[in-house]
């Protein structure tokens, strides 16, 4: 399968600024990429890379006062099938965990493994077989209790604020189930990217980068999606943090405003493959 992928994100700066991005695909897929045209800006500016220290590409410029476009086309390969998974997969006990998962357990700017979240964990899934069975029970109740709305999107929403508030985006289920998780001793980092409405019916609102988790389970990471709680085609990574203060698409030191945000995302074909369909999306906090 071949999914094209791109953005467009516009920015007005009233007096210059510094700034670092994530905003090219995960080097992991790397391998995968078909085709893809470098990271375009209006106008044009020197560019530095660097690998942080989660292992994401990101990006840092200095932008003079005025706008400022950045945009980016890709066509990545894909198997096609729906996220991986293994029902049997085990929950490894704290002490055998290789040393790199550890710091999943922990909390971070977002998800507060604290005693109130930990506390209802464990009386909550604390019954619930341990490993994928466990994590899934995790995925059913956060999909349950929160009611997904664009219009209640707040950027310092926590894990325990989404908990209690009982509504949000995609990054506060997934903030959510991750804090759960670590509640529960299995490692879980927080995931974004690229998803389409591939093999599913499509949303009824603009296309927007997408957010899920991995859990440590079975000697690996797997993926799990707290909001949509189904399976799903064409996952295409950007960057992995401990939530979503780790991956932010843009950090701007400096005055700003978003003027447009246009992602895409769809399936294409060889004898089409420049076709692309491009949806419009209501300006949101690209800092978040």
């Amino acid at each position: 399968m071949l999914i094209k992928v791109g953005y467009e994100i516009t920015f007005e700066l009233p007096a210059p600024v510094a700034m670092v991005f994530l905003l090219y695909l995960h080097p992991s897929r790397s391998a995968t990429v078909r085709k893809a045209e470098p990271l375009r800006l209006q106008p044009s500016l020197p560019v530095s890379q660097y690998i942080d220290s989660f292992g994401n590409l990101c990006g840092r410029l200095f932008a003079p006062a005025g706008r400022m476009v950045l945009s980016h086309d890709a066509i990545v390969e894909d198997d096609g099938l729906p996220d991986p998974q293994r029902t049997d997969a085990i929950q490894h006990a704290v002490q055998d965990l290789p040393h790199e998962t550890l710091l999943y357990l922990l909390a971070s700017r977002y998800c507060e493994v604290d005693s109130e979240l930990t506390n209802f964990a464990w009386s909550q899934f604390g019954i619930s077989p341990p490993g994928w069975p466990r994590v899934q029970a995790i995925c059913d109740f956060v999909h349950g209790h929160l009611r997904f709305d664009y219009n209640q999107a707040r950027s310092t929403r926590t894990a325990a604020e989404a908990f209690r508030e009982r509504v949000g985006v995609c990054r506060d289920f997934m903030h959510l189930a991750i804090t759960l998780c670590r509640c529960m001793n299995i490692p879980a980092r927080y995931c974004t990217g690229y998803l389409g409405d591939i093999g599913v019916p499509p949303a009824p609102f603009p296309m927007d980068f997408s957010a899920w988790f991995e859990a440590f389970l079975g000697g690996r990471w797997y993926a799990f999606d707290a909001r949509h709680n189904e399976p799903r085609i064409g996952r295409i990574l950007m960057a992995r943090g401990r939530d979503a203060a780790d991956v932010a698409l843009t950090t701007i030191f400096g005055g700003n405003q978003l003027v447009s945000f246009n992602v895409w995302t769809d399936e294409v074909f060889e004898d089409n493959i420049a076709t692309t369909s491009q949806r419009n999306l209501p300006c949101v906090n690209a800092t978040a």
